[in-house]
């Protein structure tokens, strides 16, 4: 394997640019880190759709790099290269768990976050103004107005993307509420999600938080003034690689707190039946998803990504053996998220 170091392009104001970092640093893989659009962003190969990050694989034997995209197969891809410090539980049933939450952090902790900053007049103006004050530091005033205006603009028109609306509003800050009290009682006897180690599945929460504890004005007093302990756990948990972990760190099937079972009964409170509903859309052709969630109307354009993610959550609970299989629908009986694995008996 090439000792050149992987690129990867992001941007702070980025979450998944954050959770990717992140995992890079914790598992000590050389890297380094690019923001987008900035003097440095060169050279870089071409990818299918305008995202970030950007994940840049030297190429070996005279190859060219090769540039990919999304966070989680990346680090899926990161595992198979790079043996030393998984970020995947080794037991089966646990990683489906650690996916599970994952993928909520991925696709519906994101909603609060594009939320929260798109709604809220000092959350706008805070965003406008640092954005692209990230890759263009020395840029005049004059100069950074007129893209503030773009940004602010292209993004307020693009809340209908995470599904964020008037109707939906209350569901997702209520939603982030309780979340935020929910990780606040299991970090209090854990020092991560997984265990006493982290998983895929407290970098993607990191990922998000790093925008609505760290950044963003409204959300942030929330978190602050409800869990003051999730903020300074993302700032600890960006870069721990000086933290020293071993396989006897990770939670167990038989040691598995009811703190960590009231998070995925709040996955399957809000995330599964949006899921369900999105699929549902999908199949029919449907150009709305139209479903309740938390006994409140939920409505949004149907996203086929989020199709893939369920489709993906059933691959894996499918190919999982029937022991690990009966463990995780013990794991997850009673929380709701069962019923996103109903056609995967």
């Amino acid at each position: 394997m090439s000792a050149t170091p992987l690129k990867i392009v992001g941007a702070p104001g980025s979450p998944y640019s954050r959770k990717l970092r992140a995992v890079l640093r914790y598992r000590r893989i050389d890297h380094l880190w690019i923001v987008r659009g900035s003097r440095d962003d060169h050279d870089i190969p071409s990818v299918p759709v305008s995202l970030i990050p950007v994940l840049v694989f030297p190429g070996e034997g005279g190859a060219d790099d090769e540039a990919a995209l999304d966070t989680t197969p990346l680090i899926r891809r990161l595992e198979d290269r790079y043996k030393e410090r998984s970020v995947i539980p080794p037991d089966p049933a646990i990683a489906l768990i650690d996916a599970l939450i994952e993928d909520y952090a991925d696709e519906w902790l994101t909603k609060a976050m594009f939320h929260y900053r798109w709604v809220y007049r000092a959350d706008i103006d805070k965003a406008a103004q640092i954005l692209p004050r990230w890759r263009m530091p020395d840029a005049p005033d004059e100069q950074i107005a007129p893209i503030s205006k773009m940004i602010a603009e292209r993004q307020i028109e693009r809340l209908w993307v995470v599904g964020s609306n008037e109707t939906t509003g209350p569901v997702i800050e209520d939603s982030y509420k309780r979340l935020l009290t929910l990780l606040d009682a299991h970090l209090s006897g854990n020092p991560y999600v997984m265990g006493r180690r982290p998983g895929s599945a407290d970098f993607a929460l990191l990922g998000q938080l790093t925008q609505l504890v760290l950044f963003d004005p409204t959300p942030a007093a929330v978190a602050l003034e409800l869990a003051p302990r999730i903020y300074a756990w993302c700032e600890v948990i960006e870069d721990l690689s000086g933290t020293d972990v071993d396989d006897s760190q990770w939670i167990t099937r038989d040691t598995v707190p009811d703190t960590l079972r009231a998070l995925l009964a709040e996955v399957g409170r809000v995330y599964a039946p949006f899921l369900l509903a999105n699929a549902a859309a999908l199949e029919s052709g449907a150009e709305s998803v139209e479903t309740e969630i938390d006994g409140r109307p939920w409505v949004q354009k149907p996203f086929p990504y989020q199709g893939k993610c369920l489709a993906e959550l059933r691959r894996a609970y499918g190919a999982l053996a029937d022991a690990d299989r009966a463990c995780v629908d013990g794991l997850l009986e009673g929380s709701g998220c069962e019923a996103m694995f109903g056609s995967g008996r």
